[in-house]
C-alpha cells in the first residue's frame, strides 16, 4: 500500500540525520574515551581520575539524551522538548556536582601532583565545559555552517538553553 504521507523535506531529513549522528557519537564517546585514556594512554585508574572521567561521561550521556529527545520532538512535530523538566533540574543540579568533582580533583592535584591526579582534573574541567556547551553557550563548532556563524556573529545560546527558555 503506498504511503499517504508527504516525504520529509531535505532540510528536515538532514536535521534528523544530524541529530542521529550526534546521539550516536555522544554515546560512542563514553566507552571510546575510556578505552583511549585508560587503556591506550595508560592513565592510572585512581579515584580522582575516575571521578573526573565519570563527570565527563555523565555530561556526554546528558548530551545524547538531549539530542535523542530533540530528534523525537522533530519527528513528532511536538511544540516543546520532551523531558524538558528533567533538563531544567539537571541544569540546576549539575553545577553543584561539577563544582564538587573539580574541587576534589584540584585538591588531589595539590596533594599528589602527577598522572595520579592531573587527568582527573582535566576530565572534570572538560565536563564543566560540556555543561556550558549544553546548558548555556554553544562552544562546539564542528561543521562549516557553525564556524561561519561563529566567525560572523560570535557565540550563541546553546540549543538546549533555547529549548529550556521556551518552557518558562
Amino acid at each position: 500500500m503506498p504511503s499517504t504521507s508527504l516525504p520529509a523535506s531535505p532540510t528536515r531529513e538532514a536535521a534528523r540525520r544530524r541529530l542521529r549522528s550526534l546521539v550516536g557519537w555522544e554515546l560512542l564517546n563514553v566507552p571510546l574515551q575510556a578505552w583511549l585514556w585508560f587503556r591506550v594512554v595508560g592513565v592510572p585508574l585512581t579515584a580522582v581520575n575516575l571521578a573526573g572521567f565519570g563527570a565527563f561521561a555523565a555530561l556526554l550521556v546528558v548530551g545524547a539524551a538531549y539530542w535523542a529527545l530533540k530528534l523525537r520532538q522533530l519527528r513528532r512535530r511536538e511544540p516543546r522538548l520532551p523531558g524538558r523538566r528533567h533538563f531544567a533540574t539537571a541544569r540546576a543540579a549539575l553545577p553543584i556536582l561539577l563544582a564538587a568533582v573539580v574541587t576534589a580533583c584540584a585538591v588531589a592535584v595539590v596533594r599528589a601532583p602527577g598522572a595520579q591526579s592531573y587527568p582527573g582534573l582535566a576530565f572534570g574541567i572538560f565536563a564543566a565545559l560540556e555543561y556550558v556547551n549544553y546548558f548555556h553557550v554553544q562552544l562546539m563548532h564542528d561543521n562549516w555552517a557553525d564556524l561561519r556563524r561563529l566567525a560572523t556573529v560570535g557565540f550563541r545560546r546553546s540549543h538546549l538553553a533555547r529549548d529550556l527558555r521556551i518552557t518558562r
